[in-house]
């Protein structure tokens, strides 16, 4: 192809991304959506599910850990694969790893079956998530298109994790716990049919693949995983424990040495060299482990105390999304007026607040004054958090980058989410009433405010990184760059 034909052919497709811009965002949201779906579809589904197949309390937990072993092991190498491969390509092939793995979820009739294709799911979505916030990096410019874009994203975050607790819950109920699974499969293949069709094509990345990296990356975040997810179900100290855990932190140090030496690393220490960056991956880790735990042990609080079916337990959710959405819309005018930093620090806060008055519930709270209303103002923080948090991972990366630190989002967002379950459950296994004949609502309460409480200290931890980390980090590049703050990255910070 001469230079003049290469010319035409990047200002045609140009155009044709201008004109199909709405097009590409629904297609990369509704597919991260669907994604982000089945990592909470599952929680309120777990009671139909268990006594369907007959699993034990091992098998039981294997459903959703084998989903977050594989899932938080191969991001980073699913996002080098979309730089090296084109990330259209490879976001195709990641829907059509995760349709396929959702059909078989639906279809399994025994624990093996549904623990491996749960895995399988792992595998598509560690390809669909870096892969889909690289699109947007690429297809939408640094400003207001992409505050926009990234905002969006930010709500599908919060959306997805909440939504999905409403969705498992009324197909357990009224369905089957199945549906939830086998609803992803006409909703990937239409996302595969349309992909080709307006995604743009990546400029591929010639050379060689990072095989090394790629090893100690996926083994690496993998045996930490694993080690996360061994002691929540038996303790920090036990020898497997252990051992995982050390594997495990050989792997990443060898893998910190090795992508100091080698010409085209999967994962690029340039990027920590932003104190923006770095404090974004960090926050994002210590806010999803708050997160995680209090999807999890409310959704048990709902069902085993107050007494919830698993559709009303959704539906209790639901002040919380609704807030969350509506926040997060409005992200970009906030952001427009007063920058990231401010958003992003009341929005931590705001979840604090609702985290530590929900920590107080008692076995018979009311559900409007105990719950409802903590969940408002946890979802009004939650819509201010992700955008910022996402922009934050992802600011001042070149193209070269953008896969890389799009990885990195995802990947701290799973590491945080595996990390903070097993440390949330471990402090709620030691804590509740020790007398035998105490109710089992008075446990349950008690380990649930515990974990809850445990939760708070996470968000306390997530305030301090961006107050040290984001907020100075923010003002210096808004400085530099441009006196209007603008949400996405437009330059690199200190």
């Amino acid at each position: 192809m001469t230079t003049q034909q290469a010319i035409q052919q990047g200002a045609g497709q140009g155009a044709g991304v201008a004109r199909h811009k709405g097009a590409i965002l629904a297609i990369i949201l509704l597919s991260y959506f669907m994604i982000l779906l089945d990592n909470s579809v599952i929680f309120t589904a777990l009671p139909s599910l268990e006594a369907d197949l007959g699993l034990s309390q091992g098998e039981l937990s294997w459903v959703q850990d084998a989903y977050t072993l594989v899932f938080g092991g191969l991001l980073l190498l699913g996002a080098r694969a979309g730089d090296l491969l084109g990330r259209r390509t490879v976001f195709v092939a990641g829907l059509i790893i995760f349709s396929v793995a959702s059909l078989l979820v639906g279809l399994a009739d025994s624990a093996w079956w549904l623990i491996g294709a749960r895995a399988l799911q792992g595998i598509g979505a560690a390809i669909v998530a870096p892969t889909s916030l690289s699109l947007i990096t690429a297809t939408f410019p640094a400003g207001r298109e992409r505050a926009r874009a990234i905002a969006l994203y930010g709500a599908t975050a919060g959306i997805g994790a909440s939504l999905g607790l409403v969705v498992g819950g009324a197909f357990a109920q009224l369905i089957s716990w199945r549906a939830g699974f086998f609803i992803n499969v006409p909703i990937g293949l239409a996302m595969i049919l349309l992909a080709p069709r307006f995604l743009p094509e990546t400029i591929r990345v010639r050379g060689r693949f990072d095989i090394v990296g790629a090893l100690t990356a996926t083994l690496g975040v993998g045996a930490i995983v694993f080690a996360i997810i061994h002691a929540a179900e038996a303790s920090w100290t036990s020898p497997l424990t252990l051992v995982f855990g050390i594997i495990g932190l050989l792997l990443l140090v060898a893998l910190i040495i090795n992508e100091s030496r080698v010409a085209q690393p999967i994962l690029p220490l340039r990027l920590f060299a932003s104190r923006l960056r770095t404090g974004g991956y960090l926050g994002r880790m210590l806010y999803m482990g708050a997160m995680i735990g209090f999807f999890f042990f409310t959704t048990q609080y709902l069902q085993n105390v107050l007494g919830f079916t698993p559709l009303q337990a959704g539906v209790g959710f639901l002040p919380m999304t609704v807030v969350n959405f509506a926040v997060a819309m409005l992200i970009p005018r906030i952001v427009a007026r007063v920058g990231q930093a401010a958003p992003l620090v009341t929005g931590i806060a705001l979840t604090l607040i609702g985290m530590i008055w929900l920590s107080r519930i008692t076995p018979d709270a009311n559900y409007l004054l105990g719950v409802a209303l903590p969940m408002v103002v946890v979802g009004a923080g939650q819509g201010l958090v992700f955008a910022p948090l996402t922009s934050a991972g992802i600011a001042g990366v070149s193209t070269r980058d953008a896969g890389a630190a799009s990885g990195l989002v995802n990947t701290f967002h799973q590491i945080g989410m595996s990390l903070g379950l097993g440390i949330l459950v471990a402090v709620s296994a030691n804590a509740g009433t020790a007398t035998a004949d105490a109710p089992a609502a008075t446990q349950m309460t008690e380990q649930v405010s515990a974990a809850l409480t445990a939760g708070s200290v996470l968000l306390g931890l997530c305030l301090v990184v961006s107050l040290v980390l984001i907020v100075p980090a923010e003002r210096a590049r808004t400085r530099q760059s441009n006196p209007s703050p603008a949400l996405a990255g437009e330059g690199e910070s200190s």
